[in-house]
């Protein structure tokens, strides 16, 4: 018996469907496309401290990455969804910030972190909902490294079509000092012994972008990091209808890397938001 293709053929991009939304912050300005596609998006009002989302795509059994050469990234989770690339670019698109680890770099390595990018038959959407919120050219792309290896030549670095911001530790600095760098890029360093916490990483960002809202897209150590600190807002989750499966000892990753919070110190969240496309569900739960 011959096996059928599993990555099921990707679904039109229609309009999502609100199942359920919480009335609260303001309401944007989404371009009339835009708000056709995913409905009204709220967000709270600016305050003294950044905004801070997430964004991943989990399969029906909590994986977010097949850590596998060549399906790394979040399309083969989704069974390449135009839907999620949409919300994805919508979340960029109304972010001051994005942030990624060096996980999620290599598997993208040809990406740049844009609405744009992500999407681009929505890309004049994109622009104008920018436009209407005040926010000028691309966001800041950061990336976190600890260890300062990362290959300048890559697009995000070397394409100048994004500002970017390392954030590395003393070590990590000096490695990367040993390259040139576009005029795009910028390098700081956090003062550190092991682990940057993100508290410091977000002090780093503050310091070159000091926008409101920040959106990080992974990956799920980094994730974890933030969860850990209790300075993540909010979690948009896209739930796709795959079982990924898992061996006993294999690298396939979950939402969050690298921290232990159940039983003794578990994090709870409240859903606030449940829209459907097709058979996927886009989730948001908010973390106060």
């Amino acid at each position: 018996m011959s096996r059928r293709n599993s990555t099921p053929r990707a679904a039109p991009l229609t309009p999502l469907a609100t199942l359920f939304e919480l009335k609260g912050g303001r309401v944007l300005p989404l371009p009339a496309r835009l708000a056709r596609l995913y409905g009204s998006l709220r967000m709270p009002r600016a305050g003294a401290h950044p905004h801070i989302i997430s964004n991943f795509v989990t399969t029906l059994d909590g994986v977010v990455s097949l850590n596998v050469k060549g399906h790394a990234s979040g399309s083969d989770i989704s069974g390449f969804s135009v839907l999620d690339r949409m919300v994805m670019g919508l979340l960029r698109a109304i972010a001051d910030v994005v942030i990624i680890g060096t996980g999620t770099l290599e598997a993208d390595r040809h990406h740049v972190w844009t609405a744009e990018e992500i999407f681009p038959d929505l890309a004049d959407e994109y622009r104008q909902l920018r436009t209407a919120l005040g926010k000028h050219g691309p966001p800041l792309n950061v990336i976190v490294s600890g260890n300062g290896q990362v290959n300048l030549d890559l697009p995000v670095f070397a394409s100048g079509k994004v500002p970017v911001l390392i954030v590395t530790t003393t070590a990590g600095a000096r490695q990367l000092r040993k390259h040139k760098a576009s005029d795009a890029v910028e390098i700081r360093a956090v003062r550190t012994v092991g682990v940057m916490r993100a508290s410091s990483i977000i002090n780093q960002v503050r310091r070159v972008n000091a926008g409101k809202l920040i959106l990080v897209e992974g990956g799920p150590q980094l994730l974890g990091d933030f969860y850990e600190e209790r300075v993540l807002d909010e979690q948009f989750l896209t739930l796709a209808p795959q079982i990924a499966g898992r061996r006993i000892d294999d690298r396939q990753l979950s939402l969050v890397m690298g921290q232990m919070f159940a039983p003794r110190s578990p994090v709870w969240g409240t859903l606030v938001d449940l829209r459907r496309g097709g058979s996927h569900l886009f989730l948001r739960y908010s973390f106060p």
